[in-house]
């Protein structure tokens, strides 16, 4: 009964949450249903192991959700993502189109702009140049989603994604894992999305389709939409509703000025990596007062919290006359990460829940007895936890929340390097994530004003089938040559 009461949770999880319903009511109520169906206190459940889960992890990681989204909002509202967006249309042209758009997306997200704030910018100018390109827009969703979502979030090594800082406390590792086999995977999302939209594109030349009308809705029609809030706030880390507030400015900044913040994000984080946080002494991490952690547990949260502070310093500084309302950007940004941080932890709770029934022990032998070693297991479970929950971060935290410390004891068992199993965890959250319920998906369908009849299948082939066959191919080689 256990077994079924946590299937029974977690289905209704998934087709409520898939209706629009808010997860901060539905997480908790399947945990309840699981829980119940275990015979445990309900009471003791919710209070005690849903709600510690949740507050730890909104302890570790609300540092990177509130500046993620604050610098996101100030990017936006000083113009730098729509100058950065500007300069790859003037440079590439509408000739290359999709590479523009992958180019584009990619720069902003691995320089730390949110995914939400990237969509609203991309998006227009993605369709201002598929248009003239005669390109169908039903591939632009596609095409964002590989740029924005794919090798940047979860391959790229030094990524500030949520997602690159969640493994960090469990496997003591830094956001420079395993960098070799990063860019290897990046390489190979990169290279099969962009075949595959080329590929697409060029049937549809064929077919004389053009680029079409948008089938529905608008931008700003989908920052409204309160169903695609429900669903993006659990997939990163900003809330859309936040888009159109704020004062954006008139007048975009140069080239230089704008790209600048975003080489900000990326120094200081590899330099806090490399160079800083080694040589600091931090033996005070032992006292009771600071939680009595380590240097290796918090020094990869701490290396992108001090790049994004750096970041959001250095993009109010050069770009101080071009905002229109610098309170109302920064209240915007700040707001905007409340809501995604508070609906991934209560995920994070509800996996507690069912990691805590004795239910659980079946769920984890049949996860370890999975054929082909720790790294094929762990890939196995974080891509079915994500794909379940619809959230990349939610399903990586519930993995390693209930497993991470079993994957650490295979790990020395089997002389497997723990930076292997970040970057292994990470890609793996990034795959089946992006099911057709995921927040992401469904925001870019929305912005894009397609349906998921016209672009789920590209979406599928760029933002699921890419990254597992980069996935097999890091496993194939970590498992042959280590990590590097």
């Amino acid at each position: 009964m256990g077994l079924f009461g946590i299937l029974l949770g977690l289905a209704l999880l998934v087709w409520l949450a898939y209706r629009g319903w808010t997860i901060l009511l539905l997480a908790p109520a399947a945990a309840l249903i699981a829980a119940a169906f275990a015979g445990g206190p309900l009471l003791a459940y919710w209070t005690e192991t849903f709600m510690d889960s949740a507050s730890r992890f909104i302890a570790q990681f609300f540092p990177l959700f509130l500046l993620g989204a604050l610098f996101g909002k100030l990017m936006e509202d000083s113009g730098s993502v729509a100058a950065i967006a500007e300069f790859m249309t003037k440079r590439l042209g509408p000739q290359r189109a999709i590479l523009t758009v992958v180019l584009a997306g990619a720069i902003v997200t691995y320089g730390g702009v949110s995914l939400f704030v990237a969509f609203f910018v991309l998006v227009p100018m993605a369709q201002s140049l598929f248009r003239t390109a005669g390109i169908p827009n039903r591939l632009i969703p596609a095409a964002v989603l590989l740029g924005t979502s794919s090798f940047t979030m979860s391959a790229l090594p030094g990524t500030p994604a949520i997602q690159n800082a969640i493994p960090i406390p469990f496997f003591g590792t830094n956001p420079l894992a395993a960098p070799g086999l990063g860019l290897i995977a990046s390489a190979i999302m990169a290279a099969f999305g962009l075949w595959w939209l080329a590929r697409t594109a060029a049937a549809a030349r064929s077919r004389a389709e053009g680029f079409g009308p948008p089938s529905w809705g608008s931008p700003a029609a989908a920052a409204e939409d309160e169903t695609v809030r429900q669903r993006a706030t659990t997939a990163r880390e900003f809330d859309p509703r936040e888009v159109d507030r704020g004062h954006p400015s008139g007048i975009t900044p140069p080239i230089g000025v704008a790209a600048l913040p975003l080489v900000v994000v990326i120094s200081v984080n590899v330099l806090m990596t490399l160079v800083v946080l080694p040589r600091l002494d931090a033996s005070f991490l032992a006292q009771e007062r600071f939680g009595a952690t380590s240097l290796s547990a918090v020094a990869g949260v701490w290396s992108v919290v001090t790049a994004l502070l750096a970041a959001i310093l250095t993009v109010v500084i050069i770009n101080l006359q071009r905002f229109r309302g610098l309170r109302e950007t920064i209240d915007s940004g700040a707001n905007a990460s409340v809501l995604p941080i508070i609906s991934v932890a209560s995920l994070v709770g509800f996996g507690a829940v069912v990691a805590a029934v004795p239910a659980f022990d079946l769920v984890r032998h049949w996860v370890l007895s999975i054929g082909g070693g720790p790294l094929v297991s762990l890939a196995v479970a974080t891509n079915l936890l994500s794909a379940l929950t619809g959230s990349a971060s939610g399903g990586l935290t519930i993995a390693l929340d209930a497993l991470g410390s079993t994957y650490m004891r295979l790990a020395s068992e089997h002389g497997i390097d723990p930076a292997l199993l970040h970057r292994i965890a990470v890609m793996s959250a990034g795959t089946l994530d992006s099911l057709p319920q995921n927040g992401a998906v469904v925001t870019v369908l929305a912005v894009c004003g397609t349906t998921h009849s016209e672009s789920y299948f590209d979406i599928v082939m760029t933002a699921i089938v890419g990254p597992i066959m980069a996935l097999v191919v890091v496993i194939a080689l970590g498992s042959a040559f280590g990590s590097f």
